[in-house]
């Protein structure tokens, strides 16, 4: 498992700008079983992903097809866990 902290590194109205792509980016990994959360940072610079993935590499070519990474507007820390306590993600919105 993976945690993945998103740093802006360009102004907001460039983030803003490629916000519906990175959307999508997101929604494909979701749908594909690779991210388990995500949301914005607060304050606003940048975000958090939880991300199932078999190796870091895997994860690297993840985060290559986000527009954030292709336009260079986000920098990526990775990190590597195992999960090993948790409770069910029922209502985290809390």
């Amino acid at each position: 498992m993976y945690l993945i902290l998103v740093q802006y590194i360009r102004p907001l109205a460039a983030i803003d700008h490629y916000i519906e792509a990175h959307n999508a980016f997101l929604e494909k990994q979701y749908r594909e079983g690779k991210f388990i959360l995500s949301g914005r940072r607060k304050p606003r610079t940048g975000g958090i992903i939880l991300c199932k993935a078999t190796s870091r590499r895997e994860v690297e070519a993840i985060l290559a097809e986000d527009p954030f990474d292709k336009f260079q507007l986000a920098v990526y820390d990775i990190i590597e866990f195992e999960p090993n306590i948790y409770a069910e993600l029922a209502d985290l919105s809390s």
